[in-house]
């Protein structure tokens, strides 16, 4: 069981999320040599000697009016709250500034213990620059280069050094369940993340690409589920990808649906699908993830009583790929009918991972010719021995048959339909392989 929390802040671009992405050991967080990339809170897990905490990433401060300052400095405040301890981080190379010492004096009377390291010392100058730091009144400087690693050991065994001991060996671990939360910028998907929580972790904006990275935050539901929701930046069309940073963010958010278990595509209900919801769609699809359609902003649509039926159609009809994801109508805004997503996502998960055995199969495939023969092709009469399942997430069966040029994908889709109609794989994306019979 984890439970410290070490947060690392500082001004604007010092380098925390490349020191964040250093601790965890992959990179994470974007990185980029520009002020304000990081704008949400974004947790990692360490393990540094045998000893696991984790570890958060928050924006850069800056009390100055301008671009989601406040909402940012929010956000360090809550992860501050959450710390168990701080790292606060500076930069050699411009020496102490002004805002330096403004957090400095926000954190010295906090009663937590604070480490203050002082990033790019790449050399024996900028190494003797830290001596500077002693001024901000926070103990020992400690020289680090997060870029090239170097003092970061030194640091990792200050902060365990001050951590008391963290493992419960009482409370053992459950499978947890990965889940992304893709779509266009400004569908809602930070306020869904925040609605499932309980909690304003994320900032929340009007404007379109506020969030910027894919964020991964821990909950456990009061019967003990754990998920971890992967809030990703919205993915535009390529054409509108111009800038560094949303060319990454469309990386990390592709690699956020390959490392799910299951994708809630969200779709605005006031704008309707549009081409690009299709291209969202398809990186989960073509991924292999369990999907279900999450319509939000429910609570703007005019509705009589047909108003949701009309609505799921013109769903299926647009994405007629994606006939076995369940569609759930929501507001994140109001907290509509968001209570039934994660139960459904458990369901939905449980049925990735399902394994039926051979004997069953067989029965069914049996009982599925039997409705419904193969027809001839020139002459020739396609026979299926035996079926097996040899994957789950998603499940993957292998037919064995006398001739592979005789399975047609027609009857491919017939059987992948009777499987599903004899077992519930709800928004799961169900295969299968023909092999010739030897």
């Amino acid at each position: 069981m984890i439970k410290a929390n070490i947060a690392i802040v500082g001004r604007p671009n010092v380098g925390k999320s490349t020191l964040f992405n250093r601790i965890i050991g992959k990179r994470q967080a974007i990185v980029l040599d520009t002020p304000g990339v990081t704008r949400d809170r974004n947790y990692g897990v360490a393990d540094w000697n045998g000893k696991k905490f984790n570890i958060i990433d928050t924006g850069g401060m800056n009390f100055q009016k301008g671009d989601f300052n406040s909402e940012i400095n929010s956000q360090v405040e809550s992860a501050l709250a959450d710390a168990d301890l701080i790292i606060f981080l500076t930069d050699s190379k411009s020496g102490i500034t002004d805002l330096d010492a403004q957090i400095g004096k926000l954190l010295r009377p906090r009663k937590k213990d604070v480490i203050l390291a002082v990033n790019k010392a790449d050399n024996d100058m900028y190494r003797l620059n830290a001596y500077d730091f002693y001024n901000l009144g926070l103990g020992d400087p400690i020289a680090i280069s997060a870029n090239h690693g170097t003092g970061v050991g030194d640091l990792l065994d200050l902060v365990t050094k001050k951590l008391p001991d963290q493992e419960d060996p009482s409370e053992n671990d459950h499978d947890q369940i990965n889940v992304s939360i893709i779509g266009e910028p400004n569908v809602g998907k930070s306020s869904l993340v925040n609605r499932l929580i309980g909690d304003e972790r994320l900032i929340v904006s009007s404007e379109a690409g506020t969030t910027r990275d894919a964020i991964s935050l821990d909950l456990k539901t009061e019967d003990g589920e754990k998920f971890k929701l992967i809030d990703t930046a919205g993915i535009r069309r390529s054409g509108k990808v111009q800038e560094a940073v949303e060319k990454f963010s469309v990386i990390r958010a592709k690699n956020a649906v390959e490392d799910s278990d299951v994708s809630l595509v969200l779709i605005d209900a006031k704008a309707g699908i549009r081409e690009q919801d299709k291209r969202v769609a398809g990186i989960a699809f073509e991924s292999g993830r369990s999907i279900i359609i999450v319509v939000n902003k429910w609570d703007l649509i005019e509705k009589d009583d047909h108003t949701m039926k009309e609505f799921e159609q013109y769903v299926r009809d647009e994405f007629p790929y994606l006939s076995f994801a369940p569609i759930v109508f929501i507001s994140a805004q109001t907290g509509l009918r968001v209570s039934s997503i994660l139960p459904l996502v458990s369901e939905v998960y449980a049925n990735s991972i399902k394994r039926i055995p051979s004997a069953v199969l067989n029965d069914v495939l049996f009982d599925a010719i039997s409705m419904t023969p193969p027809a001839a092709h020139k002459g020739k009469i396609l026979k299926l021995f035996y079926l097996t399942q040899v994957e789950v997430k998603p499940p993957l069966f292998i037919v064995f048959v006398n001739d592979l040029k005789l399975f047609h994908f027609s009857y491919e889709r017939y059987l992948i339909n009777y499987l599903r109609k004899v077992f519930d794989f709800t928004g799961v994306p169900v295969k299968i392989k023909a092999r010739e019979r030897s």
